[in-house]
């Protein structure tokens, strides 16, 4: 607020195009992609604005968070599917680096990361979405690693071919059949509101390999007024980088 008080965050404009385009761009310079957007707050509005996309909706988005709100489209992810969030900036290097990969589940890092929170003081490192790598595989994923031990920044945008979706959403499955939507899954929150990394994790200390690629920079999480300012800022220097 109050950027969002009539339209999704996803429609903040940066440098002449909202957070939404930008993300389209990244993905399309290496398409055609199937569009499909997982609608809840003001969906409407998106609904209205990019009628070729495909919706799902997540009508308990308000009480709900990432990690079940994927889930609401699974029928589209059991072939295979990339997934990026609607906050966030990045550029076209990322969707690249994934299409090459032949892992089974890859997620984008940006090894950049520190610098950026360097200018963040309403969003801490705390609260950065941390990677642990070893070789190319993902050892830990969490908020709560240490920022001098952490190998660099989850950035939401991701890939995965069918029998990655296809253990992801057995693992959300087993989770959700044994806790149901209000047991208490990990970081004392209900299974309701994980975090994407939060399945992520537990995948990995079930011995599930995921694997990564680098990105350096070219990243930004709009949370606050105060990451508008500073990734507006920067995006505007040379947007199309």
């Amino acid at each position: 607020m109050p950027l969002t008080t009539s339209q999704p965050k996803g429609f903040t404009e940066i440098s002449g195009k909202s957070i939404l385009d930008w993300t389209l761009k990244a993905f399309n310079t290496h398409g055609p992609f199937k569009h499909v957007y997982i609608a809840g707050y003001l969906s409407e509005v998106v609904m209205e604005k990019y009628p070729d996309f495909q919706f799902v909706k997540n009508d308990q988005w308000s009480t709900t968070n990432i990690l079940f709100s994927l889930n609401c489209a699974r029928d589209y992810m059991k072939n295979g599917f990339y997934s990026s969030y609607t906050d966030t900036l990045f550029k076209d290097d990322a969707v690249a680096l994934l299409k090459q990969s032949q892992h089974d589940i890859t997620v984008v890092m940006d090894t950049d990361w520190r610098n950026r929170y360097k200018h963040r003081s309403q969003h801490p490192e705390s609260d950065a979405e941390k990677m642990i790598v070893d070789g190319n595989k993902v050892v830990e994923i969490s908020r709560t690693i240490d920022p001098v031990k952490a190998s660099g920044e989850f950035t939401g945008v991701l890939k995965m071919n069918s029998k990655g979706a296809k253990c992801f959403l057995e693992f959300y499955d087993s989770v959700n059949d044994s806790l149901g939507l209000d047991g208490i899954f990990t970081e004392d929150k209900p299974f309701r509101l994980a975090y994407l990394i939060h399945l992520f994790n537990h995948m990995i200390k079930n011995g599930v390999d995921i694997h990564y690629v680098p990105v350096h920079g070219n990243y930004h999480e709009i949370d606050t007024l105060q990451d508008y300012e500073l990734a507006k800022k920067e995006w505007e220097i040379n947007p199309n980088d």
